[in-house]
């Protein structure tokens, strides 16, 4: 069985989409319907081409006219619902990928579709075109979302808004000035709901990338409010940790002065693409009252054109009582990915301790 995502999209799933389809609309021609999208081209698509392929499909098979057709893609979501397939299946954003290709002149019946289609499928992805193109609409919208009853429409209202949400497009006027969308995190931040104040956190963490003292702000307003804030705020400033920001290892009173590393070695020097870097060191508190270490490691990773790209791996965080000491053995991967080429050659290896990095250690690729 295929494990490729783009998969996902397969015959089976096409013909009970086709099957819903005609109990929707029952002049539908379920024959018609998969052979315009099995056409020659169709093998080649990845995930996205496929998503956009099945949603300008469906067009073919609803009303031209998008206030029709927004009602009855609704009722086709609802006979979708019917079928039993898990919620938010990433198969289903062909869904919202329609709203945005033929919605996006019509705001008002594109945003009502999106408010109901969301709590079966994200819209996180499609609403972005929404905000660049009705950003005085669009954002005072979403405050209003995130007050919802819904926690799926609560979340869209933060997940949408993100400046740079991965695998979609930014949102160049939120990542200069993220002002706009502050009042939506300030209404969720104590959400009752794990996956909203998640999503909080989240944006926090992109807002930190462009504008990190306005993050920096906001965690100082938010810090002691309760263990869930206090839960945002970290792993929203996550990616300001791990660059060891000063002010940021300040506002958590992580320092490095007593911490004392040695017998750091390589223990694979030369390592296969498709096996593993194997690594240790000894570490020892030498202050006299406890200490709260941030322990991580970074890999500089050779790229095509010489230069290292430096990758940052946490380890852990945990108190260190007065003279302790502990041993750390570590694995690192080295098996192809998608998301990362490797090349052969001088590789670089160091810890950090609380922000503080040590001099790295070379090891060799082949």
């Amino acid at each position: 069985m295929s494990t490729l995502l783009k998969d996902l999209y397969s015959l089976a799933f096409y013909k009970q989409l086709a099957d819903t389809l005609q109990k929707t609309i029952p002049s539908t021609d379920k024959k018609k319907f998969l052979e315009k999208i099995f056409i020659p081209a169709f093998a080649d698509y990845e995930l996205k081409e496929r998503m956009a392929h099945t949603a300008h499909v469906l067009h073919h098979f609803l009303p031209k006219d998008y206030s029709k057709a927004a009602p009855l893609l609704l009722k086709f979501t609802d006979q979708i619902k019917m079928n039993g397939p898990a919620a938010s299946s990433i198969e289903y954003l062909f869904l919202p990928e329609y709203i945005y290709l033929y919605g996006l002149d019509h705001y008002t019946a594109s945003v009502t579709a999106m408010e109901k289609l969301t709590q079966f499928i994200t819209c996180e992805f499609a609403i972005r075109h929404f905000i660049i193109r009705y950003e005085d609409k669009m954002i005072p919208k979403m405050l209003e979302w995130s007050t919802h009853k819904s926690r799926h429409v609560r979340r869209l209202a933060t997940e949408g808004c993100r400046p740079r949400l991965p695998w979609a497009m930014a949102l160049p006027k939120l990542k200069k000035d993220p002002a706009p969308i502050l009042p939506i995190l300030e209404n969720l931040k104590q959400d009752s709901c794990e996956i909203v104040r998640r999503s909080v956190a989240n944006n926090l963490n992109d807002i930190s990338k462009d504008n990190p003292a306005i993050a920096l702000r906001i965690a100082k307003k938010w810090k002691g409010l309760s263990a869930e804030t206090d839960a945002i705020i970290k792993h929203g400033l996550r990616t300001l940790l791990k660059a060891g920001n000063a002010t940021v290892l300040s506002f958590y009173k992580l320092t490095a002065d007593h911490f004392k590393l040695s017998n750091f070695k390589i223990h694979t020097p030369t390592v296969a693409i498709g096996s593993y870097l194997e690594f240790g060191f000894t570490l020892e508190n030498t202050s006299k009252k406890t200490q709260t270490l941030r322990l991580e490691y970074a890999v500089y990773y050779l790229k095509n054109n010489g230069s290292l790209s430096k990758k940052v791996f946490k380890i852990s965080e945990r108190d260190l009582l007065s003279g302790e000491k502990i041993s750390v053995h570590r694995r690192q991967s080295f098996k192809p990915i998608t998301t990362r080429v490797f090349y052969t050659g001088k590789h670089q290896l160091s810890v950090i301790m609380n922000g503080k990095e040590t001099k790295s250690l070379p090891f060799h690729l082949v």
